[in-house]
C-alpha cells in the first residue's frame, strides 16, 4: 500500500531543508535581473523531467509568472524535437545543448542548466561552450552538482534528497526567482498578482 502522508512529509521535509539555498537563491535572482536590464536573454536545459523545468522557466519569462510584466527573453533548448534530432543525429546526443549554445548565445545571456546528478555529459558540454562563449551558468543540481558544479556561477544544489524530491525543490526555485523577477519588472500599477 502506498503511504502517501509519508510521501508528502518527504516532500516538505526536503523543501523545507533548501533554506541554505537562500543566500545562492538571491545571487541568481539578481543575476537574472541584471541580464534581463542589460538586454541579454535565459538559455535553459535539461533531460526528462528537468526538461520540463527548462521549459518551466522558458515560458514563464516569455509569458508571465503572477504579475503582469513586459515578456522577457526565455528559450528552453530542449523545446524544439527538430533541432535535438538533426544535432542529435549528426553530432551526437552529448552536443544536443551545445550546439544550440553556440549557435543562440551571446556574451551577458545565462545557461540555466536542470539535473538531478549534474553528471549528464550533454549538459556539462552546454555549460563548457556557455563558459567559452562569454555565458552565465546557473546550475540546478542534486548531488553536490557533479561534473556540472565547478562550471557553475551560480549553483543551486539540493542533496541528500531523492531524485524526485530534487525536481520538487527545484520547481519551488524557479518559482522563487520569477516572484523576484516578476517584482522586479511589473510597472508599478500591476503589483496585483492573478
Amino acid at each position: 500500500m502506498t503511504d502517501f502522508e509519508t510521501i508528502l512529509a518527504d516532500a516538505a521535509a526536503a523543501v523545507a531543508a533548501q533554506r541554505t539555498n537562500v543566500p545562492r537563491l538571491r545571487e541568481a535572482a539578481e543575476l537574472l535581473v541584471a541580464t534581463f536590464r542589460a538586454g541579454g536573454k535565459l538559455l535553459s536545459a535539461g533531460n526528462g523531467g528537468s526538461a520540463a523545468e527548462a521549459l518551466h522557466l522558458a515560458e514563464e519569462l516569455s509569458g508571465r509568472y503572477r504579475l503582469d510584466r513586459p515578456a522577457l527573453p526565455g528559450l528552453a533548448l530542449c523545446a524544439d524535437p527538430t533541432a535535438l534530432t538533426c544535432i542529435g543525429n549528426d553530432y551526437g546526443f552529448d552536443a544536443v545543448f551545445s550546439r544550440q549554445v553556440e549557435a543562440l548565445g551571446k556574451p551577458g545571456d545565462v545557461l540555466a542548466l536542470f539535473t538531478t546528478s549534474g553528471r549528464s555529459r550533454n549538459l556539462v558540454r552546454a555549460a563548457e561552450t556557455a563558459r567559452a562563449r562569454g555565458l552565465k551558468v546557473l546550475a540546478f543540481t542534486g548531488r553536490g552538482g557533479g561534473d556540472l558544479a565547478p562550471l557553475a556561477d551560480v549553483l543551486l544544489d539540493v542533496s541528500g534528497a531523492a531524485a524526485a524530491h530534487v525536481q520538487e525543490c527545484h520547481q519551488v526555485f524557479l518559482h522563487a526567482l520569477l516572484e523576484h523577477v516578476d517584482a522586479a519588472f511589473a510597472p508599478d500599477t500591476e503589483r496585483t498578482p492573478r
